[in-house]
C-alpha cells in the first residue's frame, strides 16, 4: 500500500530543497527516502501539479454541496448503461469502468474528460486489454450518481431512472444518446442496387444500430429519440435502428461523433 504522507511534511520538504538542502539530508530530516524527495520535486516543483489529496475528496452533487455538470453526466450515464459497471474497492470507494474498442481514440478521450467534468479534481486512468481500452475513476459516490448498480447482470434487473436522472435526459437527450450509442450503437451503411437505364447502379443507406438486451434501456434509448423527434424501429428482439435518411442525418448532427 502506498504511504501517503501529511501535505504539511511535502510542503517542508519542498521549502528545505528550495534553499538549496540536498536531497539525502532533506529525506532524513523528514524521515522519508531519497527516491521520494526526488518524486515530490519532479511532481510539484517541475512539472507543478496541485500537491495533497484534495481529488480523492471530491464533494458530492447528491449528497453533497457540488454542482452537477448535467451535460457531462447525460453522457456519462448513456456510456454506463451500455459498457460500464461499478466496483467496490477498498475503503468503500467504487471504481467506475468503461470499456471501449481501443480504435476509437476520439471516444475514449472523451470519455477521460467526462468523467473529470462530472467529477471535478478527478484523475480517471485508462488501462489496455485485448482490443479494449478501460477507462476508469475512483470516487465514494458513484453509487450516488448511478443507484441503477446492483447485483448480476444489467439486463437480468430493472432498469429505472430516478426523477433526477430523468429531468437530466429529458433536457439533454442528445448527449444522453451519445453515450448509449457510442457504448452499445454502430453507425453503418447498408446497400442495394438496381438497374436505372439499363446499368446496375449501387446505393448505400446510412444507418445507426444500437443494440442491448435489457428491455428496459431500449425503452430509454427510444424515449429519448422521441424527445428529438428521430424516428426509429426495433429490428430485432435486442436492437434497435434508425435508418431514414433524415433520421439519420437528424441522428448524425445530434450526437456527433461518428462510430
Amino acid at each position: 500500500m502506498v504511504h501517503v504522507r501529511p501535505i504539511e511534511t511535502v510542503e517542508s520538504a519542498l521549502r528545505a530543497s528550495d534553499a538549496g538542502m540536498g536531497d539525502a539530508e532533506n529525506a532524513l530530516l523528514h524521515g522519508v527516502a531519497i527516491k521520494t524527495i526526488r518524486r515530490w520535486r519532479r511532481l510539484y516543483q517541475r512539472r507543478g501539479l496541485p500537491r495533497g489529496q484534495g481529488h480523492t475528496i471530491a464533494p458530492c452533487p447528491r449528497c453533497g454541496s457540488e454542482v452537477l455538470d448535467e451535460v457531462a453526466y447525460a453522457e456519462l450515464l448513456g456510456w454506463y448503461l451500455g459498457d460500464g459497471h461499478l466496483i467496490l474497492a477498498r475503503r468503500g470507494v467504487w471504481t467506475l469502468a468503461i470499456f471501449n474498442d481501443l480504435k476509437y481514440t476520439q471516444a475514449n478521450a472523451r470519455l477521460l474528460d467526462l468523467m473529470r467534468r462530472v467529477k471535478p479534481g478527478g484523475r480517471p486512468h485508462t488501462r489496455e486489454r485485448p482490443g479494449c481500452l478501460i477507462t476508469a475513476m475512483g470516487w465514494k459516490h458513484w453509487l450516488c450518481l448511478f443507484p441503477q448498480h446492483g447485483p448480476g447482470r444489467k439486463h437480468e434487473r430493472s432498469i429505472t431512472l430516478e426523477s433526477w436522472q430523468q429531468e437530466i435526459v429529458d433536457t439533454h437527450p442528445a448527449d444522453f444518446l451519445r453515450g448509449l450509442f457510442h457504448s452499445d450503437g454502430c453507425r453503418s451503411k447498408n446497400w442495394a442496387s438496381k438497374i436505372v437505364a439499363g446499368v446496375k447502379k449501387r446505393y448505400d443507406y446510412p444507418r445507426w444500430e444500437f443494440s442491448n438486451r435489457s428491455d428496459d434501456i431500449h425503452a430509454l434509448c427510444g424515449a429519448a429519440l422521441d424527445r428529438l423527434d428521430i424516428p426509429w424501429r426495433r429490428s430485432g428482439k435486442f436492437h434497435l435502428s434508425v435508418s431514414r435518411r433524415d433520421a439519420v442525418a437528424a441522428l448524425d448532427e445530434a450526437i456527433g461523433l461518428k462510430c
